[in-house]
């Protein structure tokens, strides 16, 4: 316990991965982290790949259906962006104008934004009760380097552990006391989940520590999927 505690510890504190390496951020408020929504994170992300307008980042989300991950709205992308702004997390970096377009503002991600947006990643990926804000830290969990992603899921998972663990043997000892069964097929259901979800976690630890397939941050960046996708969100 006292190593799960270590290692839980450093998961969830302010860190952040730069060119160099794994850094401890310790001149930044935790403030920024916990206060980043669901769409603050995916423009964060975006923005980690490459300065872009917004136009480009609702064009890019559509092409990779984040919208089955959160809503993704012209309104909510544009007031989220002023707000990152405003907090110092991105910065203008200029405008530009094609033919009859409306003029594009193209924003950069600043050292700010970039500590707030792995802090964030490292402390959702380690936790197990915020199921929505998980699946978001998964699916940009790749902008984690893979020892990061190993230590925050091993972190979770002692955590999903105990919790199948306590439905398992409660659901047991209901049954033994004559519990009514329509009254346990909630616990029974979340116990399944557990399970299925522990099996899915162990799968995946054992996949990344093998390097079974490219992670990080720059895996994927120059492929010509990956350009060509660019490029058609530019336009």
């Amino acid at each position: 316990h006292k190593e799960y505690r270590r290692q839980r510890q450093m998961c969830i504190r302010d860190r952040a991965y730069s060119p160099r390496g794994l850094f401890e951020v310790e001149h930044v408020s935790k403030e920024p982290v916990e206060r980043l929504t669901p769409m603050g994170v995916m423009v964060l992300a975006l923005l980690l790949e490459g300065d872009m307008h917004p136009y480009e980042m609702v064009r890019l989300m559509r092409a990779r259906r984040d919208e089955r991950l959160l809503a993704v709205t012209n309104g909510t992308l544009y007031h989220t962006v002023g707000r990152l702004q405003r907090g110092g997390l991105i910065d203008e970096v200029g405008t530009d104008r094609e033919g009859n377009r409306p003029e594009r503002t193209t924003y950069t991600l600043t050292d700010a934004g970039r500590d707030a947006l792995i802090g964030w990643l490292r402390r959702e990926l380690s936790i197990i009760d915020r199921p929505a804000e998980f699946r978001i830290a998964l699916a940009e969990a790749h902008n984690l380097e893979r020892p990061d992603v190993v230590d925050c899921l091993r972190i979770r998972r002692v955590a999903l552990a105990e919790g199948h663990a306590l439905h398992r043997d409660g659901l047991t000892g209901a049954r033994r006391k004559g519990a009514p069964e329509q009254v346990l097929v909630e616990f029974e259901r979340q116990e399944v989940l557990l399970d299925a979800e522990l099996r899915w976690l162990d799968s995946l630890l054992d996949r990344l520590e093998a390097e079974a397939f490219p992670w990080g941050p720059t895996a994927f960046e120059n492929t010509d999927r990956y350009l060509a996708q660019r490029k058609a969100a530019q336009q």
